[in-house]
């Protein structure tokens, strides 16, 4: 039997061994992978925005809307030139594309084969509606009107052209009927038509049978129920008074 205060040898089997080699790896791996989950931690974040938000009545909140440019596709509009206002064109080039591109950003080409008058949008384009302004400018002067009043399409939202017959104000009218209708809206020297323009605050074009009126919804209708007076017989006299009275108003309005 061992003395008791004797010093006890150590055996094999108490001896701590150093754990294996690929123990070590297993627990380095391990320590990574969980670095790794604890960088990802606002996962749950994501799972929480993917559901539908709902305030104490129950009402849904949505989150504010961001600004995003939206994709525009290339639009083209061809105008047709009459043979008459292809000489009026070329003269005037140089006035008709600098609004088109400055203002309204939009490509231009004049297509001297086709008589035509070809717009295109591109990625500098702003606006939906600059394509079709900039095809109501370039129609507004192939019926005739002025450089100078045409370009007021592209700078007011307010202006429109409206065009009629005059034969569809009286259908009997013969050649000779035509011709005089044509007169008296006109007058001598264009004083009637200028003073239809002047009172209503418009533009009138003349274009053969064709009539065209160029100005605000309200001046138009104005105007145009003046020529057709002219045009069923009325007497020029009579057309002047009622345009005083219109002008008269138009001051009192404004």
């Amino acid at each position: 039997m061992p003395v008791p205060t004797a010093l006890l040898k150590p055996t094999p089997e108490s001896i701590p061994l150093p754990p294996p080699a690929h123990d070590q790896d297993d627990e380095l791996l391990l320590d990574v992978q969980d670095s790794a989950m604890a960088e990802v931690a606002p996962a749950p974040e994501f799972a929480d925005d993917t559901e539908m938000a709902v305030d104490e009545e129950g009402r849904p909140r949505f989150a504010p809307g961001k600004a995003v440019d939206p994709v525009r596709r290339v639009e083209t509009r061809k105008i047709p030139i009459p043979p008459n206002r292809m000489s009026a064109l070329k003269t005037s080039w140089t006035k008709i594309y600098p609004p088109l591109v400055d203002h309204c950003k939009l490509q231009v080409r004049m297509n001297t084969k086709e008589k035509r008058v070809e717009l295109r949008s591109s990625k500098f384009t702003q606006s939906n509606e600059s394509l079709q302004m900039g095809a109501d400018f370039v129609s507004a002067f192939a019926m005739g009107f002025d450089i100078d009043d045409a370009i007021a399409l592209l700078r007011l939202d307010s202006l429109y052209i409206q065009s009629f017959d005059i034969k569809d104000v009286r259908q009997t009218l013969g050649p000779d009927a035509l011709g005089r209708a044509i007169g008296r809206i006109a007058g001598k020297d264009g004083k009637t038509k200028f003073a239809i323009e002047n009172a209503t605050k418009t533009r009138i074009v003349l274009a053969g049978s064709r009539i065209h009126i160029l100005g605000a919804f309200e001046n138009i209708g104005m105007a145009r129920e003046s020529i057709v007076s002219l045009v069923l017989g009325a007497q020029p006299g009579k057309v002047y008074n009622n345009l005083r009275i219109i002008a008269s108003r138009i001051k009192e309005r404004f």
